[in-house]
């Protein structure tokens, strides 16, 4: 009697030597529930939508399979690792400008998207992101304690100042808060530089400008929010 693993179809004397066993095709389909794998998945089904109409048909069992997965799977735990704003909207902007897959995990890609992303995503996401954000942060750090509304005038300045860079908190916040705006105002030259790109006032000004609905409704939020 054997014992045959059916991910590779190599047989063994023993069933523990089965169960010892670690093929490819086994590791792949034990990683299936790992977030950085799902997000891989994910867009690969996004990919055969995009390049040829349809994904109904893909299964994990194809992607498994497939000679993309190693690649899928990199991006995956790439934007988990970065932790991206919005991975679909990353991924569908890959695709739609023909970004090669093998350049998905570059970091020029990712801001170059992010720039472009922060200017036109719904202001509620940004106020939900900015709000988790700041909550996270200050169940971390004890000189916020426990409190949020505290972020801008007890958190790390340094830390901040990578939050706005990486898209995490919005111009939306920053310029929209009484507490935003002192911190901008503390800020060193050399911070100050890392997040221009980032916050454009010129532009940003001309937004609430041309959307003072949504400007007054987000003033309203942060100030109840006690920013």
């Amino acid at each position: 009697m054997s014992f045959v693993c059916k991910h590779c179809k190599k047989s063994y004397l023993k069933e523990s030597t089965l169960l010892a066993h670690l093929c490819e095709p086994k590791r792949r389909w034990q990683q299936q529930n790992e977030t950085g794998v799902q997000l891989g998945f994910k867009s690969y089904l996004k990919f055969y939508e995009v390049s040829q109409g349809s994904a109904r048909l893909k299964t994990y069992e194809d992607f498994a399979s497939s000679p993309y997965y190693s690649a899928f799977v990199k991006y995956g735990r790439h934007v988990t690792a970065i932790r991206c704003i919005n991975v679909s909207n990353f991924t569908n902007w890959l695709l739609k400008n023909n970004k090669k897959l093998d350049h998905w995990c570059k970091e020029i890609l990712y801001l170059e998207w992010l720039s472009e992303y922060m200017k036109k995503e719904a202001v509620q996401d940004a106020i939900e992101r900015a709000l988790k954000e700041m909550q996270d942060y200050a169940d971390i750090d004890p000189k916020l304690q426990n409190n949020f509304n505290n972020y801008f005038r007890l958190g790390s300045g340094n830390r901040i100042v990578h939050h706005i860079s990486n898209g995490r908190i919005s111009p939306w916040i920053v310029f929209n808060c009484a507490s935003g705006i002192d911190f901008l105002s503390s800020l060193n030259e050399e911070q100050l530089a890392m997040i221009m790109p980032w916050i454009d006032p010129d532009y940003w000004q001309r937004k609430f400008t041309d959307y003072a609905a949504d400007t007054e409704w987000v003033k309203d939020i942060l100030q109840k929010a006690g920013l």
